[in-house]
This record gives C-alpha cells, structure tokens and sequence, in this order.
C-alpha cells in the first residue's frame, strides 16, 4: 500500500528526548482536562474549546509571552487528543 519513496534518517536523539518530554506536557494537560471537564458532546464543541485555546496562544504569541505559548500550545495538543478520543468518527 505505501512506497518508501527514499530513506529517512534517524532523527537526532536529543530531539528525540525534547518530542517525547513535549507529549509527555501534553498527555498529563490531557488527563488533568479529562477528569476535570465531561467529555465533548459534538464536533462543533470540540471545535469551539480548540479556538478558544489557539485564541488564549495567539494572544500569549501577540504579547511575546514565551512561557505562556508553551502552556497554551500544550494545551491546544491536548485538546486535539481530546477531540480524537472524544469523538473519533462522530459528527456534530
């Protein structure tokens, strides 16, 4: 089914050890939201709660806030995990 078109180098390993820390944020932001909050009911909720939080990092980006990006980027993964999970196949 797939053509492996050319060979792909290993990535680097310490980049390796930054992606798996940054999923490591997203997943423990993922399950403090689980437990906090009901899961989403429609597509068009998920979608609402995701703009509010690239809303929350565009705003963190315009004002140079670094700290603030990172928590709202995790957040913003984490709530596309939770989309995924949440609804899989179902639409609004």
């Amino acid at each position: 089914m797939f053509e492996i078109i050319e060979e792909v180098p290993a990535p680097d390993p310490n980049r390796v050890a930054e992606i798996d820390a940054a999923l490591a944020e997203v997943r423990a932001e993922l399950l403090r939201a689980i437990a906090k909050f009901p899961p989403f009911n429609s597509a068009h909720e998920g979608y609402a709660v995701l703009a509010e939080e690239v809303d929350e990092l565009w705003d963190d980006v315009k004002r140079d806030f670094a700290q603030g990006q990172r928590a709202e980027a995790v957040q913003v993964a984490a709530m596309a995990v939770r989309f995924v999970t949440d609804l899989g196949g179902k639409s609004a």
